[in-house]
């Protein structure tokens, strides 16, 4: 063994780092692993919001070096606790505790940086976009970076859609006035006057690119680059595909791109049809002198961070033009570190090895080798760098993987009864589809009880389109008086408030009909009860002019708009209708269903951070009630999904945590899923649950036609153009694909066992004791901000 190792260090091209920022030096030194091995380096840290502070840190160090000089700062989510560290390093200059964190993390500077001399460059925006709308970037530079840091407005070059020049002098709402741009215009003879306004315009646009970059390089170009990398690797709105020698244009993005932006526009239908301009790859790299940053979190990010670092420059990824810049960086989390070469040496390579190591570097094996496990031979063993560190390797040890994955099976199998269950979700539509295959067999025992809790009202999954059009059809169903209830004479006083299970049972009955008015009648009846709750409605009238009062709201504004409290209520009760509808499937009541609608979830471009006595006590008075034996979360230690999940995650857990001063919860077990959002490696979970063709029914045939707003889903998955169900049918069976080759194809169609042979996918999880689960949500403490102990 000891020759193993030290082969392995001879043969490997490491680099011990030194940087020129004490900042950098500082934050490398605290890695594990100093070895880095990549094409361009990398400083690796705990979780996002530490994060936040080394961009932070070495934003401003390089700033008192730099005070005229030329900066790029990204927009959207990522940047949160950058923006969140520097505005309070910049404030608090002076403060001890602050003086504390500056030297304490590398920034020895004693003058407080002043960043009135920077010149500020926008790196891309969406067109056309009005620019006082609160989702354009410029709206969003001007916020957070102009005002925020207190930055020279007269020294920033800004991407304002309403000064760029069109023909005529014309806005830009005359000359595409669908906001669709036919790019094709550059190349084809326009058809008629429009379009040839059109061409005209959009050559306009590119004259103006042009200048925007010549007014780039007259400064130097670009000293300060901080950016996120995209699901397809893209930095700025350079996607996949884009040449390395590129400068600012307008330009078509793609569908991963468009998915990620969907957010931000109000759905994918806008983002499909939007272009985008943005400052190129070349744009970046001109100054070849430039600190050019790229900073991602979490596993969902893993991959593209992997390719970006190791594959020789190449258009399919983007961030590997940052290669030839001697002050190029990625800053990452361990997570967006996972996929490295150089992680994974470390993981073998260091420690004591484990069973955990043996699983995952077999598994790896068969998968690359894409050979069944029983065809896995000695040689084959020994020739893989990481298989051939498993102490006494040979073929015995693929039989204790085997035999490993099928314990974890029978986990999956196992017969649940008498448990009272909490199944969490950050979202409407995490919990069906994360572990659905586990429910439906698990609810089939009447002793066992089942409450399930959404903890976010979910409204910003709902479009104003969905709304206006599911209540311009309620106002019809009221003026053909077939919304019945609205004429007893309790209803505006209290009735409202009565029979929610039998709009569930209502809509359920027609999907089985095959009748889609009376669906759309279920839903005007949810949609009246939820309104006369918001408004406080008392009469029928008072209901119609309220529905339409609604109606022109949401007419009158843009998409992606905030809207106000009443219309978010609104939508996120749209939403739990939804989830009611699901888990009537089963039989579940809808006093079963709980709504916490957590306050830090408001539509805000940044969420807040969780308060005990708004997100935390909420979880904690359900546990204390509900006395579950089994809880169910969406488990991202690091934040590797939507921003909720981590959020949500973090209140769980500290009310799992003060749960367990009250009592003892040695017996309570934890279930950490994963959905279509991240997934875990087959060596990570420790339960796999098998999944039938019938359950795959009945995951699409349940979420295409109760979560009504999510069928055509406005903010679908990066990795698929079409429903969450789809795609998570795509990783069941992906997963057992994995499965199958350890284990063979005929452990499923030759198996004794019905539910086996009956297998065409898997489900995994994590199951947890609290103990292990506080554990693994790294640092948690210290990641409660807000939450006051």
């Amino acid at each position: 063994m000891y020759y193993k190792f030290l082969l392995y260090f001879l043969n490997k091209n490491f680099k011990q780092m030194k940087f020129n920022s004490t900042v950098e030096n500082y934050f490398y030194n605290l890695q594990k692993n100093k070895n880095i091995s990549t094409k361009t380096p990398y400083i690796r840290v705990e979780n996002f919001p530490k994060l936040g502070l080394l961009t932070s840190l070495r934003f401003l160090e390089w700033a008192s070096s730099n005070p005229d000089g030329v900066i790029s700062l990204p927009t959207g989510k990522t940047p949160e606790h950058f923006i969140k560290w520097t505005q309070y390093l910049l404030e608090n200059w002076k403060d001890k505790n602050t003086e504390k964190i500056r030297k304490e993390n590398g920034l020895f500077i004693d003058k407080k940086p002043d960043l009135r001399g920077l010149h500020f460059v926008q790196i891309d925006e969406f067109y056309p976009i009005n620019p006082e709308q609160h989702n354009s970037f410029y709206y969003y530079v001007n916020k957070f970076y102009l005002d925020g840091f207190g930055l020279d407005r007269n020294k920033a070059l800004l991407i304002n859609s309403d000064e760029i020049p069109l023909f005529g002098g014309k806005k830009y709402t005359e000359i595409f006035p669908e906001s669709k741009i036919d790019l094709s215009l550059r190349y084809r003879e326009p058809c008629c006057e429009l379009e040839k306004q059109q061409e005209e315009s959009i050559f306009m646009i590119d004259q103006w690119c042009n200048e925007y970059e010549n007014k780039i390089r007259d400064l130097g170009g670009i000293g300060f680059f901080l950016g996120g990398i995209g699901p397809d690797g893209h930095i700025a709105f350079n996607v996949k595909g884009s040449d390395h020698n590129s400068t600012t244009r307008l330009t078509a993005t793609n569908f991963p791109t468009q998915a990620v932006a969907a957010s931000d526009l109000g759905g994918i239908q806008v983002a499909k049809n939007r272009l985008v301009i943005t400052i190129g790859l070349q744009t970046i790299t001109y100054n070849p002198d430039s600190v050019a940053i790229i900073f991602a979190a979490g596993e969902a990010k893993a991959n593209v961070v992997k390719n970006a670092l190791e594959k020789d420059p190449d258009v399919l990824f983007p961030a590997t033009c940052l290669q030839k810049q001697k002050n190029a960086r990625f800053y990452i989390t361990q997570g967006a570190a996972i996929g490295l070469k150089d992680s994974s040496d470390y993981y073998y390579n260091n420690g004591k090895w484990t069973q955990e190591k043996t699983e995952r570097s077999i598994i790896d094996l068969i998968v690359k080798l894409d050979k069944y496990g029983h065809h896995i031979t000695d040689e084959d063993l020994k020739n893989d760098e990481y298989t051939s560190l498993i102490p006494d390797v040979g073929v015995n040890k693929v039989k204790e993987v085997i035999d490993s994955v099928k314990s974890k099976i029978e986990k999956g199998m196992m017969v649940e009864k008498k448990k009272a269950f909490y199944h969490t979700g950050p979202h409407h539509d995490d919990i069906q589809l994360a572990i659905l295959p586990k429910i439906v067999h698990d609810i089939r025992h009447p002793e066992n009880k089942f409450d399930f809790t959404v903890m976010t009202s979910g409204f910003t999954a709902v479009t104003n389109q969905f709304v206006i059009k599911h209540l311009e059809k309620t106002l019809v169903f009221i003026n053909q008086g077939k919304i019945h209830m609205i004429y007893f004479p309790d209803f505006f006083i209290s009735g409202y408030k009565l029979k929610y299970d039998k709009d569930v049972n209502h809509y359920l009955n027609k999907v089985a009909a095959n009748d889609l008015n009376g669906q759309n009648r279920a839903v005007a009846h949810r949609l009246v009860r939820a309104i006369v709750d918001i408004y406080s409605v008392n009469s029928i009238a008072q209901l119609v002019s309220k529905i339409n009062d609604i109606i022109a709201e949401l007419k009158n504004s843009y998409d992606g708009e905030k809207n106000s409290p009443e219309i978010q209520k609104l939508k996120g009760m749209i939403r739990e209708f939804e989830e009611e509808l699901v888990w009537a499937h089963y039989g579940v009541k809808t006093k079963n269903i709980h709504h916490l609608r957590l306050g830090f979830y408001k539509g805000d471009i940044f969420t807040e951070v969780p308060e005990r006595n708004r997100d935390v006590l909420p979880i904690l008075e359900q546990l204390r009630k509900i006395q579950p034996d089994i809880i169910s979360l969406a488990f991202d230690p690091e934040g590797s999904g939507p921003d909720t999940h981590y959020k949500v995650l973090q209140a769980i857990a500290e009310a799992i945590r003060i749960w367990g001063e009250e009592k003892d919860l040695s017996k309570l077990r934890i279930i950490g899923y994963r959905n279509v959002w991240y997934k875990f490696h087959a060596a990570d979970a420790n339960v796999m649950v098998p999944v039938s063709l019938n359950t795959m029914a009945e995951l699409d045939d349940s979420f295409s036609t109760c979560y009504l707003t999510q069928v055509d889903a406005p903010f679908p998955s990066y990795e698929l153009d079409g429903k969450f169900s789809t795609l998570t049918q795509e990783i069941w069976v992906e997963q057992r694909r994995i499965v199958q080759l350890l284990l063979g194809k005929d452990f499923f169609y030759q198996n004794k066992n019905p539910r086996l042979r009956a297998t065409h996918g898997f489900m995994f999880y994590k199951e947890m004791k609290v103990d292990d689960f506080l554990g693994h949500a790294r640092n948690l403490a210290s990641m409660m901000e807000g939450i006051k102990l």
